[in-house]
């Protein structure tokens, strides 16, 4: 038995899979300072016997968290003489640019806890101060450990180009201090650009304690119970580490649960033969979206967590706090707006009957039976209607509307909030959303993504089965993956191609050797590589994708026209004119296949496809629509718009001119009349 638990802000879902391909699956209230406590709920409640369980994959929000909530390791800052300040100072640029009282995001690690040590390595990698490692045994470890803490971040100047004084400065603190976790920027994040490296040195330090300690009790658990079989965890490139590994380097666990949801999309949905796809994933706290090209999920190599920036290779997702637990509010200038705080799992939407009182998304949909409470969640978790009612009172009020007409409202803003992240991944990184499948998932994705295709003209939406517990499935369809980055600027001459040749095997040697650290072998699966590129004075840079297995026919005009056609697809304009260009850096990715897992596919039973009549609010107005249960539609169904389709993890909206078929693989494919 293969078995996929992922834990989200509202719902913590598991989905396994037999050997026949039979699926069972259930969804369970997170709980947000436990995490382990809603995984541990969600097998009791499938009824699973650890010992039966031969794979397990896990993505949660615990690395997240801490950042968030600042419950990880005490940290210490350790960098060259001149740069303590470094995490304070941060980048003088504005995230919120019309913002008068606006403060810079607070750094992990208090000014009172960096400090200095007398070295300096140059952007060459030459050393021009060597470092006294006498002084730092003298000053620096008895300031440490009088510090009591738990961990220590190294970030030396060019560290990247040089890891020798770090490397020494590491071994040096861990010979001392035993206790404490000591974490390099050589190794997290080993590009230039200080402030982002250091960021991401420090996030990693902070988190590690916690991710071990986390890792721990969960084994431990289940080897209590008999647990013999793999146990691996989702990172945010799309793919899973060991256990092991992720003990390594936790940072690239940040935002793990949207990318099992964009694996989960993408191996569903290249099944009906889509693979330029915009993945759509909203949930209870949040909406995540992605763009897919080719079959290949959008790489950046950089994100931000609460403002701070981290370096690491990820899926490029971008959130909004537009979910279905989004509350809806009113801000100091009378506007609506929803989101992005959210009810959460804790006390969650008022029609939970959890003591939450102020309206969401999920009462606004209750409001317009849009959800039914008979059937929400298959029936197994209870609405209270009447208490989704008294939670927009207030607001409808205000703005003189009826409830129905105020609900109404709310969700077309949550749409409009969704289709400016959509934006965001395709119009303004050169891509056309009209050229693209939407696929829509979570608890709540196919009840929005109707309109929110209408919107950017998106005419083809796909829903895969069991949509709400997407990312699980996704959690056991990734493979495992892991990436190299490095820092090298290569001017684009004639010697180019066989720098470029050099460095990514060196890469490849290095990939190799990490794989074989954590129990995977030798990469002897396919790899990924990109290149960083700009125009000479050029402030940043332009992925640019290269075929590894062909370096050997790279030539220097090729290389400029794979450069030039990737900046004029974002910025149109200002590539016929230059020709000095240059690498900056690379980022080398190896992925070892798992076996392959089967598709989703319902579970229909005995169950016919008898359709009802039910009521509905949308589009100022009460509308008749057909309402039918997912289980009963087989291959070949069609269903025309207005309509309702209940599944037992979501509810697909289909509006009038839409038009729904499920299709031989399971997935429902809505297109336009």
């Amino acid at each position: 038995m293969r078995v996929g638990i992922e834990v989200g802000g509202t719902f913590t879902d598991l989905l396994s899979l037999d050997e026949a391909g039979q699926v069972q699956f259930v969804k369970v209230p997170s709980v947000p300072r436990r995490p382990d406590e809603g995984a541990w709920a969600a097998l009791s409640e499938a009824g699973i016997d650890a010992a039966d369980i031969h794979e397990l994959v896990h993505g949660s929000t615990v690395a997240t968290n801490a950042v968030l909530e600042r419950r990880g390791a005490r940290v210490a800052f350790v960098t060259t003489r001149g740069f303590r300040d470094i995490l304070s100072i941060q980048r003088h640029d504005r995230h919120l640019v019309f913002e008068l009282a606006y403060e810079k995001p607070a750094p992990i690690v208090a000014p009172c806890d960096c400090f200095e040590v007398a070295e300096r390595i140059l952007s060459d990698g030459s050393v021009e101060t060597a470092l006294d490692v006498a002084e730092v045994d003298r000053s620096l470890i008895p300031a440490l450990a009088a510090g009591d803490y738990e961990a220590v971040a190294v970030c030396l100047l060019n560290a990247y180009a040089n890891p020798a004084h770090e490397q020494a400065l590491a071994d040096l603190v861990a010979r001392r201090l035993q206790h404490v976790v000591v974490t390099c920027s050589s190794q997290t994040a080993p590009e230039f650009r200080e402030y982002e490296r250091a960021s991401t040195t420090v996030i990693a330090a902070h988190v590690q304690p916690v991710i071990a300690q986390y890792l721990g009790r969960f084994e431990d658990h289940l080897a209590s119970r008999g647990f013999a079989g793999s146990f691996s965890l989702m990172q945010s490139n799309g793919g899973r580490l060991p256990s092991t590994g992720m003990r390594r380097n936790p940072v690239t666990a940040l935002f793990s649960g949207p990318a099992a949801g964009v694996m989960g999309a993408v191996r569903q949905s290249v099944q009906s033969g889509f693979d330029c796809l915009i993945t759509f994933d909203m949930g209870g706290t949040s909406t995540d979206v992605c763009l897919i090209q080719d079959g290949e999920p959008e790489l950046t190599g950089q994100s931000s967590i609460d403002g701070l920036p981290v370096r690491t290779p990820l899926f490029d997702i971008v959130s909004v706090g537009a979910g279905c637990g989004s509350i809806v509010w009113v801000d100091s200038g009378g506007m609506l707006r929803v989101g992005p705080q959210s009810a959460g799992a804790e006390p969650g939407p008022a029609c939970y009957g959890r003591g939450g009182d102020r309206p969401t998304i999920t009462d606004a949909h209750v409001i317009q039976g849009t959800i039914r409470p008979e059937a929400f969640l298959g029936g197994a978790m209870s609405i209270d209607e009447q208490a989704s009612h008294r939670a927009f009172e207030d607001i409808a009020a205000h703005f003189d509307l009826p409830l129905a007409e105020m609900a109404d409202s709310a969700i077309r803003l949550a749409d409009a909030n969704i289709v400016r992240a959509i934006q965001l991944i395709s119009t303004e990184r050169g891509r056309d959303p009209r050229d693209y499948v939407l696929v829509a998932f979570g608890g709540a994705g196919p009840l929005h993504a109707a309109r929110v295709a209408e919107d950017l003209d998106i005419g083809t939406i796909l829903v895969p089965p069991y949509a709400g517990v997407l990312s699980a499935y996704g959690l056991l369809a990734s493979d495992y993956r892991l990436f190299e980055t490095r820092t090298r600027r290569i001017l684009v001459d004639e010697r180019a191609p066989g720098v470029i040749r050099d460095t990514v095997g060196e890469m490849r040697e290095r990939i190799d050797e990490r794989l074989r650290d954590i129990g995977l072998g030798n990469g002897d699966g396919f790899m990924h590589l990109t290149l960083e590129m700009r125009f000479v004075g050029q402030a940043f840079e332009v992925p640019v994708d290269l075929d590894p297995e062909r370096l050997d026919d790279l030539t220097t005009r090729g290389l400029l026209d794979a450069f030039i056609d990737a900046h004029h697809r974002v910025y149109l304009y200002g590539a016929a004119n230059r020709t000095a260009a240059e690498v900056v850096s690379f980022r080398l990715g190896a992925v070892s296949p798992v076996e392959r897992v089967p598709g989703l596919r319902e579970s229909h039973g005995e169950i016919h496809a008898r359709s009802h009549r039910h009521r509905i609010f949308d589009g100022r107005e009460n509308v008749e629509c057909t309402l039918v249960r997912r289980a009963a539609l087989s291959p070949g169904h069609r269903l025309e718009g207005p309509g309702i389709v209940d599944d037992v993890t979501s509810t697909i909206f289909v509006p009038a001119g839409w038009r729904s078929e499920v299709d031989d693989h399971e997935n429902l494919i809505m297109r336009r009349s």
